[in-house]
């Protein structure tokens, strides 16, 4: 089988039946490409079966050479292995070249988390205003941090998942997964005013324009940086920012890590567990004032 033809069937498999969300899609796509263009420029390869571990260490080295960041190669690799993976259960392969490859080092990185102080700051004032479009401003920067919920999640909220009487939504997450996420009575309030302030605009999702139209990525992303600009000057100030201090103050506060970890629809509970470096600041001063030697 040829490499394009292997790879328009692994995108098919991991749309279609994976589920896997339109990012994945896009990124793994992306990265297929640019290995079959390497593969045929540097050693003129088109099939499948001519592919090798040394083929792909020549790929992994030019992207190293290009000064392509560990972790950005590894996601490539992590392509690499999930496309492998399928074409051995295919029977397109015999052999997995990829058993033979090694991820690069990388520095761990730490979630980067708004404190608690500058999001009451933010939340508190009266900036947003009280018409339709503030309203529903002031109610995403509020869901976002009440829910932990993600950017694609958000924007794809409907309007017959919210629960007023219960105060939970249901998330759709990654590969269709569900998942109900509690909220407060004061937020319920906000609800009810934005919903009223809507009318009948849109009656499917839950957060759209002045023309009843669906938000985009780009203009809920937007509204985040300007209004996190308004309170802090670190350089990450994305949606995602949001979902990490959600999970941080949760854990600063007592929330089980388990929990935490349903309520972010993480999969396995060591992706939740970087945010227990977060808090070990809060551990050494407790410890400090606490402990008798302290």
């Amino acid at each position: 089988m040829d490499l394009d033809a292997g790879r328009d069937g692994f995108l098919e498999y991991i749309q279609y039946e994976k589920r896997s969300s339109p990012h994945t899609v896009t990124a793994y796509t992306n990265d297929l490409n640019q290995f079959i263009i390497f593969l045929n420029s540097a050693f003129e390869i088109k099939s499948i079966s001519e592919v090798n571990h040394s083929c792909i260490r020549s790929w992994i080295i030019s992207l190293i050479e290009q000064k392509i960041t560990p972790r950005s190669v590894n996601r490539k690799i992590t392509a690499l292995k999930t496309f492998y993976k399928y074409l051995l259960r295919q029977n397109i392969v015999s052999e997995n070249p990829m058993l033979k490859i090694l991820s690069q080092k990388t520095a761990k990185r730490l979630p980067v988390f708004i404190e608690k102080e500058k999001m009451d700051t933010l939340l508190d004032d009266s900036a947003f205003g009280d018409d339709f479009q503030g309203l529903r401003n002031k109610l995403i920067m509020e869901l976002f941090y009440a829910s932990g919920i993600r950017l694609s999640e958000l924007i794809n909220l409907k309007q017959s998942n919210v629960d007023l009487y219960l105060c939970q939504i249901k998330v759709l997450g990654k590969r269709s997964k569900e998942r109900i996420i509690p909220f407060n009575t004061p937020l319920k309030q906000q609800v009810e005013n934005y919903l009223t302030a809507k009318g009948s605009l849109n009656d499917e999702f839950l957060f759209v324009d002045k023309n009843g139209k669906k938000l985009y990525e780009k203009f809920v992303y937007r509204l985040v940086n300007t209004c996190l600009s308004e309170i802090t000057t670190m350089n990450k100030k994305s949606p995602h920012v949001l979902r990490h201090t959600f999970a941080t103050h949760m854990l600063n506060n007592g929330a089980d890590l388990n929990a935490i970890k349903e309520l972010l629809g993480h999969v396995n509970l060591s992706a939740t567990q970087i945010y227990t470096h977060n808090t070990i600041g809060k551990l050494k001063n407790t410890h400090k004032q606490a402990h008798p030697k302290g």
